[in-house]
């Protein structure tokens, strides 16, 4: 089966190479199995996205010989679709508004509270009476959106990482300054442009029994997911994107060419020779997702 890929990145911030190589493997895992590859800037939080960042992490990656299929998607530009899911899930009973702050969060979530994992929201504000409603509402503070999940647990097997399970907390679907969460609007997109494999950074896994629970939910088709290994720098600290020499602009002025960057990334993941200068091409065509199974097991 032909599954649709994508890549999604946040323009917050010039992509780092770990970026990169998740993108590359986002690229390999749809052109190897002759799926599509879609590219959707996933510019929801207005307050930490910069203006002309998205255009330069795709100059990044065309740069890398990484094409796509059809027009870039920008969230800012789908809230109608975020709405209609809200609605459906508020239909099923599966809404609840939450006052609780920032401190109150983290207190309640250092709490034991069953099968939740460390941090987790337990509910603070799941069965309100009417009168604590009220009294919170009247404080002023606008409440975020919760859904009702109450420890569900999710359990899917993922082409890396192997079988995962993992109980979902009351998450957030819609922040209390308005905002579209995470959650809500990659479950939404991802059914919405028919993305049948999701090749992320090993750093989201844990969101994904959330993903699954909410996509259930909605009515949609799972996606298959794949997350990847992050990339480290030399002291083996995840890369991040204030790390500037660890980017392609970095790179290149350090004398490399972007062909030998897009090796060096298909390298550190044995997908060709230290020193081969495979094309993107090339190296879809032998990729095999078994060799980074096999590295992940050794």
């Amino acid at each position: 089966m032909v599954r649709d890929g994508r890549f999604a990145p946040s323009p917050t911030g010039t992509l780092h190479l770990g970026n990169l190589r998740t993108a590359l493997l986002a690229w390999l895992f749809a052109r190897g199995a002759g799926a599509r590859f879609l590219v959707r800037v996933e510019d929801l939080d207005s307050g930490r996205s910069r203006a002309g960042i998205a255009e330069a992490q795709l100059a990044d990656l065309q740069a890398l010989g990484l094409d796509w299929d059809g027009p870039v998607v920008r969230q800012s530009d789908r809230t109608a679709l975020y709405e209609e899911a809200l609605a459906q899930l508020r239909a099923a009973g599966l809404l609840y508004e939450c006052w609780c702050t920032r401190r109150e969060i983290r207190e309640a979530a250092s709490a034991p509270h069953g099968p939740l994992p460390e941090g987790a929201y337990p509910g603070t504000c799941a069965d309100l009476s009417a009168a604590q409603r009220a009294e919170r509402a009247a404080s002023g503070r606008p409440p975020a959106l919760r859904v009702r999940a109450r420890a569900a647990v999710v359990g899917f097997d993922d082409e890396l990482a192997g079988r995962v399970t993992g109980a979902v907390d009351d998450f957030v679907v819609r922040r209390n300054d308005g905002a579209f969460a995470y959650n809500l609007a990659v479950v939404v997109d991802d059914a919405e442009q028919g993305v049948g494999e999701v090749v992320r950074g090993a750093d989201l896994l844990d969101s994904t029994p959330r993903q699954l629970w909410l996509g259930e939910r909605l009515g949609v088709a799972a996606p298959r997911y794949a997350h990847v290994p992050l990339m480290l720098d030399h002291e083996g600290v995840r890369l991040a994107k204030r790390d500037g020499g660890a980017t392609l602009a970095g790179r290149l002025a350090l004398g490399e060419t972007a062909a030998q960057v897009r090796s060096a990334l298909a390298a550190s993941l044995g997908l060709c020779a230290p020193g081969d200068r495979p094309t993107p091409q090339a190296l879809a065509a032998r990729f095999d997702p078994a060799v980074l199974r096999e590295r992940r097991a050794a």
